[in-house]
């Protein structure tokens, strides 16, 4: 088990977006969990989690709802400022949640300020190409942006449920399109969630900026989880790419300490977690 706590919190660095765009090249792999609240922030910081995902997937683990479709910009304000306060050295990324950017670019930058003026270091949008001029309306007036790509759950009743995506040529060369032309406008880093992992390792060859998967095969520069799934606490059947770190392990901090460590090295995630194209 590796060292967390106070020695270990004081001697780190914080995390920066030039940080993590260097681990593109470089091959140093980031960890990143969602966070809801300040205990949990300072506790998945003081592990050495590289990145804090307020994700509006809070709506499903925290609030009891089916998806994420009902929770508001208030309430992703509410929680990234929880997350903030505690101060971490960890990138902090807020989810803008669904209605609260598809209007105008214009509607986008007034939501993602708030996030921003919460505590929040980029903002994260679900979609493809179409988001392109917003990604740059927002990028060019300082807002750093993640892109999520694959699986985008803010459109699960499109998608016809919570199923691959980017299987067969056509869907496959479209992501990869999308991500470039994102990338182009702006975004510094793209997510992408339930993928085939050929398709995986073909994204992050084709883009320069950081890729964070999820479900998406281990050929990313990240991997991200929800806290709640892998502490084995999420109500439901979990998720193929979902590991229970929580067993075996002796406290909640030695099973995200692991989390962290097994996606450093590479040990996570194996071959089961992934999908065929």
């Amino acid at each position: 088990m590796g060292n967390y706590g106070v020695d270990a919190e004081q001697s780190r660095k914080a995390v920066t977006l030039h940080d993590l765009k260097s681990r593109r090249a470089s091959g140093n792999r980031i960890a990143m969990l969602t966070a809801y609240d300040a205990s949990f922030a300072q506790l998945l910081d003081d592990c050495g989690v590289d990145v804090l995902l307020v994700g509006d997937s809070l709506g499903m683990v925290i609030q009891g709802h089916d998806s994420t479709l009902p929770v508001s910009v208030d309430e992703m304000v509410y929680h990234t400022q929880c997350v903030a306060r505690v101060k971490p050295k960890a990138w902090v990324i807020a989810d803008m949640p669904f209605g609260s950017y598809q209007e105008s670019p214009e509607q986008a930058y007034a939501n993602a300020a708030a996030l921003i003026s919460a505590g929040a270091q980029m903002v994260k949008l679900e979609g493809g190409a179409w988001l392109a001029p917003t990604v740059e309306f927002l990028s060019t007036r300082g807002i750093a942006v993640c892109a999520h790509l694959g699986l985008t759950p803010q459109s699960v009743h499109s998608l016809g449920g919570y199923r691959v995506q980017g299987r067969g040529v056509t869907q496959a060369d479209q992501l990869i399109a999308d991500a470039k032309q994102l990338e182009a406008s702006g975004a510094d880093m793209v997510l992408v969630e339930l993928i085939p992992t050929p398709l995986g390792a073909r994204l992050t060859e084709s883009l320069c900026v950081p890729t964070i998967g999820i479900g998406a095969g281990p050929h990313m520069t990240g991997q991200v989880l929800v806290l709640h799934d892998i502490l084995d606490v999420s109500a439901g059947k979990k998720a193929r790419f979902v590991k229970n770190y929580l067993q075996g392990a002796g406290s909640i901090q030695e099973a995200v300490t692991q989390f962290v460590a097994e996606v450093k090295s590479g040990a996570y995630p194996k071959p089961e977690h992934g999908f065929d194209s």
